[in-house]
C-alpha cells in the first residue's frame, strides 16, 4: 500500500465517516472510456459483481460519449435513444492502495453493440482497426509512448525554476507517489521532471506496445489526479493555463518492430538517420496534419499554446534534435548499433490533453500509411502552417478524406458537431476565462 494519508477534499475525518467508521467497506470497481472530450467516464460496481460484468459490462446510453468537456450534452446525434454495453478489458486493470481511504480499482473498457460486436464509435476498436492495418499492410508493430505535461498546485507558489532541483524539491512526494501507483498499476515508469513553466511537471511512461500505449496514457492521467486528489490538490492537464503562459503538450514518441522484433526506423546511412520507410511515414502525418488537428489538438485554447516562439510547432514540417517541429527525429547515443537503434524514435508534438489518446493515435498511424501507399516524402519547402483556431481545424477535420475513413462517417459528423457546440459555449468569454474554464476540467 502507498504511505498517503488523505487529506483532500471528501475524505476529511468528519463526524459522519467516524460514525459510520465500524461499518465495513464495500470495495468499488470503477469501469470507464476515453470519451471524444478525452475524459475517461464510466460507471461503477460492487467487486462482488465483477466476473460477471467482466462479461456483459455495463449499460450506458451512446450519448454518454457526447459527454461536453464541461459536463452537459451539448450535443448528440442519438438524444436519448439506444444502449451499449462498455466491457472491462482485463489486462487494464488498476488497484492501488493507500494506506487510509479507498483504493483507487478502475479498469479500462471497451464499447460494444448488445449482441457482443464493437461499436463503431468505440475508440479502443478505432485504435484496433488502424493497428490491425498497420500490420497487415507492412508487417510491423507500433511501440509508443505519451509524454504528459501537467501543472500541480502542490508545488509552492515561486518564480519558475525551470528544470532546477530546487524546482522538484518543491513538488513534496507527489512525484514519488505518482510513479509508486503507475508501477503499481502495471505502467512502467520513465521520468518525472520539474518542467519550464510555474509548478509545470512532466511524467513520461516506459513505451508499451499497440493499444497499450494509449492505455497507459490514460492510467497515468487518472493517477496523477489521484494522487494529487489525496495529497489535497489537484493536477491539470489543460493545454494552456492562462493564454500567454506555458503550454502542456501530450507528445507522443513511437517506433515500429517489424515481425522478428526488430527495431526498422534507424538507418546511419540516411538523412536523419532515418529509414526510407519512416521518411515516408512522417510525410504522410506531415501531408495531413492540418486536418488532423481538429483530433490532435481538439480545444479553444490548444491554438493559443501552438503559437510562434512557444517552443511548440506552427507548420507541419519535421527535423532531428528540434523541439519546435511538429515531428522531431530523436537524438541516439553510444556506440553499439544495435542499442542505437532501439533507442531510435520519433515524437509528435501537435498533441494535447484535450484529444482522446486512441483517436490520436488511430489517427497518426493512418496518416503514416497513407504516406506509405503513396510513395510520399518529406519537403520543407511545401510545409504548410498549422491551424490557427479550433474552428479553422474543425474545418478541416470535416473535409478529410482520412478523417472520415479512419473514424468512419457517423463518428466523424457527430464529432464535428460535438466539437462546434464546445466552440459555441466559450464563444464571447475572454481569453483569460477560457483558459480558467478548460484549467478546471483538464
Amino acid at each position: 500500500m502507498l504511505p498517503l494519508t488523505p487529506v483532500g477534499p471528501g475524505l476529511s475525518d468528519s463526524a459522519a465517516q467516524r460514525e459510520h467508521s465500524a461499518v465495513e467497506r464495500e470495495q468499488i470497481v470503477f469501469v470507464g472510456t476515453s470519451d471524444l472530450s478525452g475524459h475517461f467516464r464510466g460507471k461503477s460496481f460492487p467487486e462482488a459483481d465483477l466476473p460477471a460484468r467482466m462479461q456483459r459490462g455495463v449499460g450506458l446510453a451512446p450519448s454518454n460519449m457526447f459527454l461536453s468537456a464541461f459536463g452537459p450534452i451539448q450535443v448528440t446525434p442519438f438524444g436519448t435513444r439506444g444502449e451499449v454495453l462498455l466491457i472491462p478489458d482485463a489486462s487494464t486493470r488498476v488497484f492501488v492502495p493507500f494506506a487510509e481511504g479507498p483504493a483507487e480499482y478502475f479498469f479500462i473498457g471497451d464499447l460494444r453493440q448488445l449482441d457482443g460486436t464493437a461499436w463503431v464509435l468505440c475508440p479502443r476498436e478505432i485504435l484496433r482497426r488502424a493497428l490491425a492495418r498497420l500490420t497487415a499492410q507492412t508487417g510491423l508493430t507500433l511501440r509508443a509512448s505519451f509524454e504528459q505535461e501537467f501543472t500541480y498546485s502542490g508545488a509552492a507558489a515561486h518564480p519558475a525554476h525551470p528544470y532546477a532541483l530546487a524546482g522538484y524539491r518543491r513538488q513534496g512526494v507527489f512525484g514519488e507517489l505518482l510513479l509508486a501507483s503507475m508501477r503499481r498499476a502495471g505502467v512502467i515508469p520513465d521520468s518525472f521532471l520539474c518542467e519550464y513553466g510555474p509548478r509545470q511537471f512532466e511524467v513520461t511512461s516506459a513505451p508499451a506496445i499497440g493499444l497499450r500505449a494509449a492505455d497507459d496514457a490514460v492510467i497515468v492521467r487518472e493517477l496523477g489526479q489521484a494522487i494529487a486528489f489525496r495529497l489535497g490538490e489537484r493536477v491539470s492537464f489543460t493545454p494552456i493555463p492562462e493564454p500567454n503562459g506555458t503550454g502542456n503538450g501530450t507528445h507522443i514518441h513511437f517506433s515500429f518492430l517489424d515481425r522478428e522484433g526488430r527495431p526498422v526506423l534507424y538507418d546511419d546511412a540516411q538523412p536523419w538517420r532515418l529509414a526510407a520507410l519512416g521518411r515516408q511515414f512522417v510525410a504522410g502525418i506531415l501531408y495531413h496534419l492540418p486536418a488532423m488537428c481538429g483530433i490532435t489538438t481538439p480545444s479553444a485554447v490548444s491554438y493559443f499554446r501552438l503559437r510562434p516562439n512557444r517552443w511548440a510547432p506552427v507548420r507541419a514540417d519535421a527535423g532531428a534534435l528540434d523541439r519546435g517541429v511538429a515531428v522531431r527525429i530523436c537524438p541516439v547515443t553510444g556506440g553499439d548499433a544495435e542499442q542505437r537503434a532501439r533507442q531510435f524514435n520519433l515524437e509528435f508534438r501537435v498533441a494535447d490533453a484535450a484529444a482522446n489518446p486512441y483517436l490520436a493515435l488511430a489517427l497518426l498511424i493512418e496518416a503514416g500509411l497513407d504516406g506509405l501507399s503513396r510513395g510520399r516524402e518529406i519537403d520543407p519547402a511545401t510545409a504548410a502552417e498549422l491551424p490557427q483556431s479550433l474552428a479553422e481545424a474543425i474545418a478541416l477535420t470535416e473535409s478529410s478524406e482520412l478523417a472520415a475513413r479512419c473514424l468512419g462517417s457517423e463518428l466523424l459528423s457527430g464529432y464535428v458537431a460535438f466539437k462546434r457546440a464546445e466552440l459555441a459555449s466559450v464563444a464571447g468569454l475572454d481569453d483569460d476565462e477560457v483558459c480558467r474554464r478548460y484549467g478546471d476540467v483538464y
